[in-house]
């Protein structure tokens, strides 16, 4: 038994809801689908997002990757031999972390197939339903305290508000009007994505801290690649920091470990290059006392399904932030994960559970 074919299939799904940080303003996910399929008809499925201005990933790149390199690596080895497969996909090329991602995803989703049991179990767990926050884009004042009381009626507890757009006086009175929209049960977390330095951060959280507006974490106050300014800002604080685009891969895991920059990290699939790096990165970062969290790009279902299955099988010490997929006004995956309220459901069958794609006019049926 080998892995006979490797296909890539191009996506484009609309949002309902305009998608803005401080970095991007989406409208849309954007993403490549990676097939892998054995000699025996079976196939499965993984993703790599296009984020030009987080990861740097796109479609074109991933597809080049895929199609060049990682593809015709794997064609002819075993399915089941993940950790070897898994490896050799790792060391092929530099960087390429989403196309390394979607394959990565695409084998345990292939050999969870073969093996006939949710993807979730052959990572070793059996939870089939995984709490998810749900992300509150920047924006004015009263649009977000609407949007925070919208939804929490949609059963959502915990909210991710976008910042890192406006000056402190702003941000705080937008934090302000969502805990006063939400009252004092609903958790809040924070998410500059890179948009203060490393004084303004201080001083924005500050002011959280003083009008005691009950705030969880702050994600990524600062630049990715400032460490010091990470630390600096950690250190004069009270309420936790969590590093994300700070950390894609163990290396940088370390630092942050080493220079105590952060509380928290962040683990996204795409980011760090799958399943794999992933489990890596969570028992690294549980092992020197950070909490973790699984995140996600802006990604269909077949990320967010990979990505709450290492969620849990591995377990958080936060709810996770996998709502991704929630955005989309329609999804071109056919079966696998659903949404129940501030909740994920995964598939109970065999893998992710997918069974086909549309991808504009075309739509094809994945193999058993």
């Amino acid at each position: 038994m080998s892995i006979a074919a490797v296909a890539t299939h191009r996506v484009s799904a609309p949002l309902h809801t305009p998608f803005v940080t401080s970095l991007r303003r989406a409208e849309s996910v954007e993403s490549l689908i990676v097939e892998v399929i054995d000699t025996d008809g079976r196939s499965g499925f993984g993703e790599a997002p296009q984020v030009w201005q987080v990861t740097g990933a796109s479609i074109a790149g991933s597809e080049a990757c895929v199609e060049s390199i990682l593809g015709p690596l794997i064609i002819g080895r075993d399915p089941d031999d993940l950790v070897s497969v898994g490896r050799a996909v790792q060391h092929a090329v530099v960087g390429n972390h989403a196309a390394k991602a979607a394959v990565d995803v695409a084998l345990h989703d292939l050999a969870a197939r073969r093996m006939g049991v949710p993807l979730v179990r052959l990572l070793g767990g059996s939870n089939l339903r995984v709490a998810t926050d749900v992300t509150l884009s920047a924006g004015s004042v009263d649009a977000l305290a609407l949007a925070a009381a919208d939804r929490v009626k949609d059963g959502f507890t915990v909210l991710k508000v976008k910042v890192g757009t406006g000056d402190p006086a702003e941000e705080i009175a937008r934090v302000r009007a969502i805990r006063e929209a939400v009252g004092p049960d609903v958790t809040i977390r924070l998410d500059a994505n890179q948009g203060w330095t490393p004084r303004q951060a201080v001083r924005v959280i500050h002011g959280v801290e003083d009008a005691g507006l009950g705030v969880e974490f702050i994600e990524q106050p600062v630049a990715r690649w400032d460490i010091d300014g990470l630390a600096w800002v950690s250190d004069r604080v009270d309420v936790p920091i969590l590093a994300d685009e700070a950390v894609f891969s163990v290396r940088e895991l370390v630092e942050v470990i080493r220079r105590r920059a952060a509380d928290m990290v962040n683990v996204k699939l795409a980011k760090c290059g799958g399943l794999s790096a992933g489990r890596t990165l969570l028992a690294l970062a549980e092992e020197h006392g950070l909490g973790t969290i699984v995140g996600c790009m802006m990604e269909t279902s077949i990320g967010i399904g990979a990505a709450a299955s290492l969620a849990s099988a591995y377990g958080t010490t936060g709810v996770s932030d996998l709502d991704a997929a929630w955005w989309l006004a329609k999804t071109p995956v056919i079966g696998g994960m659903i949404y129940n309220h501030a909740a994920i459901e995964l598939h109970d069958g065999p893998g992710l559970g997918v069974t086909g794609i549309s991808t504009g006019e075309e739509r094809w049926k994945a193999s058993a």
